[in-house]
């Protein structure tokens, strides 16, 4: 009897042994799925993370240059293990071959990072919006849920810091015209189309196009292809003064050492470098959580501090830290265009400035 109630109590024990064990387990895998998850960046979406690293890539469309968009990528690519391809180019040419391959049924990006976002055809673009969305400044918010603003851009004079003093900047766009030493000093980007129309906006049309004739006329503007070169240029010396330029360009130079600011008139173009995801992505979960990722506080925070691009989220700050107050002193305008008004507009931008 000894023997058999020893013997039936060592298979109680081993039965507490082996419950205490799995509860032991399940503890440990529990806490072990608590830390993975507390390690996780916060704009990771469990239910598209395993699909997404099955994906296995992403495709990009960008106008952000490499110096600025890799680190940032790489925090994506190093939380997801999903492999960024990244394809960089100006503004007309990544929506012509958005465009060509739409035409030829070949779609091969997922998402477009780019301030012409909202010029795609809406049948190319899916609806979506990722949770991150809600955190945006309600500008940066497209109600059809196609596009969204990672950072806000603003349009404002730049100068040569050495070339032309403090004092002497013009106070107004019309003031422009009281400074004939900028005659042939003075650059403008070719297509600054949306510029133009925040003019005509604040001016009136009659006044504000009237306005541009005479500062064309006077001080015979030099046209530069692209907003960074131009910025570039300012900063080099090669020219004092534009007419208007991004302002974060013109602060990633400055903090690089370049002798060069920016200054804030009356209108500012308020425009957005977009997020939007292809209707036809390859890789439609990774490019889902990429768009979320676009929209979090780390990307943002990464964003303005490798190039002083202005978050769109007003819970990061900005770089330098006054530039949402600089920009609140003066109306801004936020212009938004289709394909073909785009195309209206810069022929009337070609009319004023270039005699065609």
């Amino acid at each position: 009897m000894k023997s058999q109630a020893v013997k039936g109590l060592r298979g109680v024990g081993h039965k507490l042994k082996l419950a205490s064990l799995v509860s032991l387990m399940a503890l440990q895998a529990s806490v072990s799925f608590a830390q993975e998850a507390k390690s996780a960046p916060d704009w990771v979406i469990p239910e598209l993370m395993d699909a997404a690293k099955a994906e296995g890539q992403l495709t990009i469309y960008s106008s952000t240059n490499e110096q600025e968009a890799f680190p940032v990528w790489k925090l994506f690519e190093d939380a997801t293990g999903v492999k960024i391809n990244y394809i960089r180019g100006a503004e007309a040419a990544l929506l012509g071959r958005i465009s060509v391959e739409a035409r030829a049924n070949q779609p091969s990006w997922d998402i477009h990072n780019a301030t012409a976002v909202n010029q795609v055809p809406e049948a190319l673009q899916l609806a979506y919006e990722p949770p991150n969305a809600k955190n945006l400044m309600p500008e940066a918010r497209d109600p059809k849920h196609h596009w969204y603003g990672v950072y806000a851009g603003y349009n404002v004079p730049q100068y040569n810091t050495n070339l032309v003093k403090k004092e002497d900047l013009p106070k107004t766009f019309e003031d422009f015209l009281n400074k004939p030493q900028f005659a042939g000093k003075l650059v403008i980007e070719s297509v600054e189309r949306e510029w133009m129309e925040a003019i005509f906006q604040h001016y009136g049309k009659e006044k504000g196009k009237k306005l541009l004739q005479d500062i064309a006329a006077q001080l015979k503007p030099v046209f530069v292809d692209g907003h960074l070169a131009m910025a570039r240029q300012i900063a080099a010396g090669e020219y004092a003064i534009t007419l208007t330029n991004y302002s974060m360009l013109t602060t990633n130079i400055q903090q690089q050492g370049g002798a060069t600011d920016y200054f804030v008139l009356d209108p500012v173009q308020l425009f957005f470098g977009f997020v939007g995801i292809s209707a036809k992505a390859p890789h439609p979960n990774a490019a889902k959580l990429a768009a979320n990722f676009l929209l979090s506080r780390q990307a943002q925070e990464a964003f303005a501090k490798s190039g002083g691009r202005v978050p769109t989220r007003l819970d990061v700050a900005t770089n330098p830290p006054d530039v949402r107050q600089r920009m609140a002193e003066k109306k801004a305008v936020l212009i938004l265009q289709t394909a073909d008004e785009a195309r209206e507009s810069q022929k009337v931008f070609d009319e004023i400035f270039k005699g065609r």
